[in-house]
């Protein structure tokens, strides 16, 4: 999950092609994918996890296979795309875009699936290594035909593999674990085996499972199909229009309360911490649309005794542009005329950088003004000491500190993916999507084309990142909250507790959603969960 316009918008190729590696490759058949196998030989260093090789006994020369994308009205398996610069997509905060919602219904389009036909090289003499490694032995297949000896192999005996990997039937959830088991320990045999498996029971428009292995098996085929820097080089996707893309996000914004949850608890510390100041400086460290600020700008204006000198500095990557339809001099626009219509005096300050890039002077901070800075799910898109010795992370919070702030606000997904191995932080992936994809499934359809779009476009590609990327290509890098308490500690900063006020108004928002949703305020900290799965904690310093 990701909160904010993408900072990393798909490339759009002109023919509208997508080259895969020949390894592996979905084909589309009522609503599943199934993935077509041949030899594995692929070398991929990590410097999180070391390194990592799938190996077949025959080495192959792999030439890219080209896939053309077609619409399509309930599939989609897409590749991943990636930025060296921050790496998000969210909704809208704060207030709605009136400009967008009056064209919600016309802006939504089928999201695009993926045909790709690839060659097998030396089939006969895999799936010979196969029947010894799965069957053993003492299974006689005499056929000369690799498609004879495969269906010996899949069809006839299904529980031999099963129960030599310890996977019950049906289970799906067990069959994506092992999946992810195999590549960790580069068991070729078993990874080909289980893709091809996985791609039988998968489905965009299926439970949260099946929607949530469609996506996981998209990253590992993406993992063994490339990897370091040319990994989001190599994949290319058709990009949704930016209105769409802004449809997309405003759904996601509207189905799940984690947003509205951060950016609420972020407003409502800022507003207390200023209260009774004239001049207030807001540094928000991701913008995106600066809708958040508007219900904000609107509350200052009618304060009593008058509404503060206000300025807010707009920081974003200028990959953003693109969801935005436009530069930051859009969001400055756009809060400056809802200023104007509240009698506010305001002033925007546009930092087009991403979040690693700041420095001091960007933020031209004047004497005797109040300030608060936001980061809300921003953050851990900062390479940190295990991407580089520069250590962004660390930094930014020190040159916040710096500039003595009234109040800082942290909002970040509870997920320990920054420094974890590959299998660990699979894990981890599967089980906190698993939570979020439960709580979108009971908001909308399964046969939705809207929410498999917004899943595609805003949570997806977050996963592929997860698991496909290393080094510094894999820019969602999430921590605990006890991390980020360690860092902000480190930098000089204490808790400053949000107020009663902000957890009943949020207590309030819940009742409108799902039972299942959880609020927990501990030590002026909230947390907010599905079930017994924490996934937001949003918390302020001083």
């Amino acid at each position: 999950m990701s909160a904010r316009a993408s900072n990393r918008p798909y490339k759009i190729s002109e023919d509208s092609q997508m080259p895969y590696y020949n390894n592996s490759a979905t084909v589309e058949e009522n609503d599943r994918f199934h993935v077509m196998q041949n030899n594995l030989d692929h070398h991929h260093s990590s410097p999180d996890d070391g390194s990592q090789k799938i190996n077949s006994s025959n080495t192959q020369i792999f030439e890219a296979q080209y896939c053309t994308l077609e619409s399509s009205s309930a599939n989609v398996v897409y590749p991943a795309q990636s930025s060296t610069s921050s790496h998000s997509i969210s909704p809208l905060s704060g207030s709605p875009l009136s400009q967008h919602d009056s064209h919600s219904e016309h802006t939504y389009s089928s999201p695009p699936s993926a045909s790709c036909l690839t060659e097998v090289a030396d089939l006969q003499i895999k799936l010979k290594e196969l029947e010894n490694a799965i069957l053993g032995p003492e299974l006689d297949i005499t056929s000369d035909s690799p498609e004879s000896f495969l269906q010996a192999n899949v069809q006839l005996r299904p529980d031999n593999w099963r129960q030599l990997l310890g996977i019950d039937a049906g289970d799906l959830k067990q069959l994506i674990i092992a999946c992810g088991k195999a590549v960790a320990e580069n068991d070729v045999f078993a990874t080909e085996l289980l893709i091809s498996e996985l791609g039988q029971l998968i489905s965009v428009s299926g439970d949260p499972m099946q929607r949530l292995g469609a996506y996981m098996l998209e990253g590992i085929v993406a993992r063994l199909a490339s990897s370091g820097n040319m990994l989001y080089k190599s994949l290319k996707c058709k990009e949704p229009t930016s209105s769409e893309l802004m449809s997309y996000m405003h759904l996601l914004y509207e189905i799940c309360p984690f947003f509205k949850f951060g950016y609420m608890s972020a407003n409502g510390a800022i507003a207390e911490a200023i209260k009774g100041e004239n001049f207030v400086h807001i540094i928000d460290f991701q913008i995106a649309q600066g809708s958040q600020w508007i219900t904000l700008i609107q509350a200052l204006a009618a304060r009593p005794g008058g509404p503060p000198y206000t300025r807010i500095t707009g920081i974003d990557d200028s990959n953003s542009a693109y969801a935005r339809g436009g530069g930051l001099d859009i969001v400055g626009r756009r809060l400056h005329s809802v200023a104007q219509s509240c009698g506010l005096p305001f002033e925007f300050n546009a930092v087009p950088a991403a979040s690693h890039e700041v420095q001091l002077g960007h933020l031209a901070v004047r004497p005797g003004e109040i300030i608060a800075v936001n980061f809300a799910y921003q953050l851990h898109h900062v390479p940190d000491e295990s991407v580089s010795m520069e250590n962004h992370r660390d930094r930014i919070i020190r040159m916040i500190k710096s500039i003595n702030p009234r109040v800082v606000t942290l909002v970040e997904q509870e997920s320990n993916t920054n420094t974890a191995p590959f299998f660990p932080r699979y894990m981890e992936t599967l089980n906190y999507y698993t939570a979020m994809f439960e709580s979108i499934d009971v908001a909308l359809p399964r046969d939705d084309r809207r929410r498999m779009s917004a899943e595609q476009h805003c949570v997806a590609r977050d996963i592929v990142n997860l698991i496909a990327c290393e080094g510094a290509e894999r820019v969602e890098r999430h921590e605990l909250f006890g991390k980020w308490k360690a860092r902000f500690a480190m930098a000089g900063f204490r808790p400053y507790p949000l107020s009663s006020v902000v957890n009943n108004t949020i207590n309030t928002l819940l009742q409108s959603y799902n039972s299942c949703y959880r609020l927990e305020e501990r030590g002026g900290v909230l947390y907010l969960g599905w079930k017994n799965r924490v996934l937001v904690v949003s918390s302020a310093w001083c």
